[in-house]
């Protein structure tokens, strides 16, 4: 049993802020100096707040706690802060879990649902929510603009904001800023820090990414790009970039996230002309990457968040009449990929003998990248759909993901591999986690309803070796099969 109660932790945060004299007063945290939190006994003087405790929050809100602060997770769900609470990661994280369990017994982690709350009792804090896009392909700012009024109500003189989820150039200014000096009654850059710095990591290696790569920081002045730098320096180390302002940063991460997005539309462009010339893409790519100024990309299903920040740069730009041809173009190649799968599958399934309408079709992967447990922005799902209205049955299997959790994703989900490709008349292998390179081919055979097709959008299965186990064959850019 922990040693202090949640509510307790709350209470002890406050007092310890009413004796330092700032509860409800002016933080010193603007004025520090990198001597006054170069130990983790001096950053416990401090208490940051992170709001929003998903795949990036939480791991930050950790990783600011293991550096010494008193730390607030704030999250609206009720579920992910009951977790924490008792020392549970609400999701699979490497060494998230021992962080976790590590500081919410020592005390330095809290969590709670009073944004305002959270605020108040702050030196410093960062915000990390969702900034998703919708149907029409516009930017959805409003968890951003709720949490910032929340907050705002807060807010006391001498804090410092962070802002790190994922905007469009200008939105800091014109939105977060706008909206906590509107609550607050407060102005940034003169009663408190402004800075932005976009989180740069991975979904299975979030701790890591965070502590390792460089970070990229822009601010309304000197003073809070400073102090950010100083605050964030703790716990990252692969160094701070500083940039000339805001609107800098901010185009930053989605210049990064364009320049995947686009390299990836020509990988899958390429792999299509292969497809048609006889040529093995993956082959050429091997080959064409010992340039060391050539850096193709695997072709593919876009997933994660490439798909949706590119819009947030679309909507900046449609407003400034600035025209982004090429990041448009390529947005369009790549949502095209899910009907080119269906194609592959509807080929591969002709090629023996059979049609689509009374096909049985298994679907390997439902993560929105190779080797981890994240079904958030993963395209899979979208592609089982399409499949359904073709095909007699789709079966799904992950096995990074269990049958009730697949279920729970409402995927037709089967409890095992071998029960999953039983009966079926094509596997089509949608993310390449490495335990799909380990398929035994000369089992599967006899499992499936013979001929059967493999689709491989993971490339993952060697084509020769596909034909000579008996399958017809059809992958991405692999455009040597002969059946």
């Amino acid at each position: 049993m922990y040693k202090l109660l949640y509510k307790d932790r709350l209470k002890c945060i406050a007092m310890k802020c009413e004796e330092s004299g700032v509860e409800n007063k002016m933080s010193t945290i603007m004025t520090i100096k990198k001597r006054d939190i170069d130990t983790p006994e001096k950053r416990g003087k401090y208490t940051l707040s992170v709001i929003g405790c998903g795949r990036m929050g939480l791991p930050t809100a950790c990783l600011f706690a293991e550096a010494g602060f008193r730390v607030i997770g704030v999250d609206l769900n009720q579920r992910i802060v009951n977790l924490v609470k008792r020392g549970k990661a609400p999701f699979i994280e490497p060494g998230l879990d021992t962080l976790i369990k590590r500081h919410v017994k020592d005390g330095s982690l809290t969590a709670t649902n009073n944004l305002k709350e959270a605020a108040s009792a702050s030196d410093v804090i960062t915000f990390i929510v969702p900034t998703p896009v919708d149907q029409k392909k516009k930017p959805d700012y409003s968890h951003v603009e709720k949490a910032c009024k929340e907050v705002g109500m807060g807010l006391r003189s001498g804090c410092l904001v962070i802002f790190e989820s994922t905007l469009g150039p200008g939105i800091t200014e014109a939105l977060v800023k706008e909206t906590l000096e509107n609550t607050s009654g407060l102005k940034a850059g003169r009663d408190f820090g402004l800075a932005y710095s976009p989180i740069r990591a991975t979904s299975g290696r979030v701790l890591h990414d965070i502590a390792t790569y460089a970070r990229v920081v822009g601010a309304v002045n000197e003073q809070s790009l400073r102090c950010a730098s100083l605050i964030l320096g703790t716990i990252v180390k692969g160094g701070i970039v500083k940039v000339r302002d805001i609107k800098t940063a901010e185009a930053v991460k989605l210049f990064e996230n364009v320049y995947r997005d686009i390299n990836i539309a020509l990988a899958n462009e390429l792999a299509n002309l292969c497809e048609k010339a006889r040529i093995d893409f993956i082959e050429v790519q091997k080959a064409a990457n010992t340039q060391p100024h050539c850096h193709l990309l695997f072709p593919g299903i876009v997933s994660g968040h490439i798909p949706t920040d590119p819009y947030l740069l679309l909507e900046e730009a449609e407003n400034i009449n600035a025209k982004l041809r090429m990041v448009m173009l390529a947005r369009k190649i790549n949502d095209e990929v899910l009907g080119h799968a269906l194609h592959l599958t509807k080929d591969a399934i002709r090629s023996c003998g059979k049609t689509m309408r009374r096909a049985k079709v298994a679907v390997l992967g439902v993560s929105y990248r190779p080797n981890v447990k994240e079904s958030r922005g993963s395209l899979v799902k979208d592609l089982v759909k399409i499949l359904g209205k073709k095909v007699a049955s789709v079966h799904v299997h992950d096995p990074f993901f269990s049958y009730r959790e697949l279920m729970e994703l409402d995927y037709p989900a089967q409890r095992t591999l071998a029960r999953a490709i039983e009966g079926v008349d094509c596997l089509l292998i949608a993310v390449g986690h490495d335990r799909f390179k380990r398929l035994n081919l000369g089992r599967i055979k006899f499992l499936v309803r013979k001929p059967a097709a493999i689709v491989d959008f993971g490339h993952v299965i060697d084509p020769v070796k596909a034909e000579k186990a008996g399958f017809v064959y059809r992958g991405l850019g692999r455009g040597v099969w002969t059946r």
